[in-house]
């Protein structure tokens, strides 16, 4: 298997090919998605509320994403590896935005980087890719926004707000960006966009005509229970199996059947006579 670069994304779409993509925090899982076959794993700055606690992304710093980066990155032979930017790494100057990118990249270990907003972030993202930084961007429901949206709420359901996600999907193209993701908008919007832009959309929350799927991996395992957003399926019941294995340590270790012998290490009874 080849590793997965902005190239293979474009030819992805072209020949109809739909891209996965999952959320990975630390070596051993983003090495489980990677030998599993996923095409790409995000270090999203979700790691906030699924890895550190927080009730949002806005507490996440470029040290937590630069962590979390580097981890994964050791565990991954083939998937592309994107890292979010967190909330404030890219807000307050260009200047900023490309040396907080180029972290990601050079100390993280990161392929490329994902950022949120649309038309007022343009001169970033040109930036960042002037740099030679590949960008993913991110419209309709932007976490990091979630004070100004008034909360995690489906974006693009009228004219007007639908109108603005397609033209800034159509402007993060033309800005350079290899992918948009589109989080928490109508099936059919989704769908068109992906058909007017010629690089791919990944999805969450936005239906099945986006060109891939982006899930995050502890939602998808059942091992986030704090809430389920209605995008997410489940496709393990990882959470109760540990649950189970551990009630069962617990039992075990309580009523003295483990460690058994065959965990357990030796030594002559003529040693121990010896010792006082």
């Amino acid at each position: 298997m080849k590793k997965k670069t902005t190239s293979w994304f474009k030819e992805a779409k072209l020949n109809g090919e739909k891209i996965t993509m999952l959320t990975a925090y630390d070596y051993s899982t983003a090495k489980l998605l990677d030998e599993a076959g996923v095409d790409s794993i995000l270090v999203g700055d979700s790691l906030g509320m699924v890895m550190l606690g927080y009730d949002s992304t806005l507490k996440v710093t470029m040290e937590d994403m630069i962590h979390h980066t580097k981890a994964v990155t050791r565990g991954v032979k083939n998937a592309m590896v994107i890292a979010d930017m967190p909330f404030l790494s890219y807000h307050i100057s260009v200047e900023e935005a490309v040396r907080n990118a180029g972290r990601l990249i050079q100390e993280g270990g990161a392929t490329a980087v994902k950022l949120e907003g649309g038309n007022e972030m343009v001169p970033v993202v040109e930036a960042i890719i002037k740099a030679q930084i590949p960008v993913v961007g991110h419209l309709g429901l932007t976490p990091q926004s979630v004070n100004l949206l008034g909360g995690y709420k489906v974006q693009g359901r009228e004219v007007e707000a639908a109108q603005a996600i397609l033209e800034d999907a159509q402007l993060l193209e033309e800005s350079g960006v290899f992918a948009v993701v589109l989080e928490c908008v109508p099936d059919k919007l989704s769908a068109l966009i992906s058909e007017k832009l010629s690089i791919p959309t990944i999805g969450i929350g936005a239906g099945n005509d986006s060109d891939g799927q982006v899930l995050v991996v502890q939602d998808m395992l059942g091992t986030f229970t704090d809430f389920k957003p209605k995008f997410v399926k489940t496709y393990g019941q990882i959470g109760e199996h540990t649950k189970e294995a551990v009630r069962l340590y617990i039992d075990e270790v309580k009523n003295q059947k483990f460690p058994a012998k065959e965990h357990t290490f030796t030594i002559s009874e003529d040693i121990i006579e010896k010792l006082y």
